[in-house]
């Protein structure tokens, strides 16, 4: 069992208002683990390989990722690609809360080793329950097996 400081919950989207909505919720599911958005693929990397803008962060990789796909620059399925390239964070949870309903993505999400894929519905109060139970799953209650 893991004791110690809170492991941060990555939240990768680009739209504020969706990302105030993510954030929002998380709080209304009274977590204490710090949230950290960055708003592409490209800041997600960065973030998570301590690099760029994000070189000076301290701390442990994230809890989770909740990863929107539709993205500028660099999308959520190359981050899940790379990130499952890597032995490092092969076994970081990684929610997709995307409003994407193309099977493609889905199927391709799956594929690509997903832990969990939301679709983002338009109802606010569906949206704000979807997240506080995926953030009370993931920040709280699961934990990924330690690496060997």
């Amino acid at each position: 069992m893991r004791h110690g400081p809170l492991r941060t919950i990555l939240l990768v989207e680009d739209s504020p208002v969706d990302a105030e909505m993510t954030v929002d919720a998380l709080r209304d599911a009274n977590l204490a683990n710090p949230v950290v958005h960055v708003e592409d693929g490209v800041d997600c990397m960065d973030w998570l390989y301590a690099r760029g803008a994000f070189a000076h962060r301290q701390g442990d990789d994230p809890a989770v990722v909740l990863l929107d796909i539709k993205m500028p620059r660099m999308n959520g399925l190359e981050v899940l690609t790379q990130m499952r390239a890597d032995d490092r964070f092969r076994r970081t949870p990684v929610v997709i809360l995307s409003s994407s309903r193309e099977e493609s993505d889905l199927v391709h999400s799956w594929d690509l080793g997903v832990n969990a894929y939301v679709i983002k519905p338009v109802d606010v109060e569906q949206f704000f329950q979807a997240v506080r139970t995926l953030g009370q799953f993931w920040g709280v209650l699961n934990q990924a097996p330690d690496s060997e």
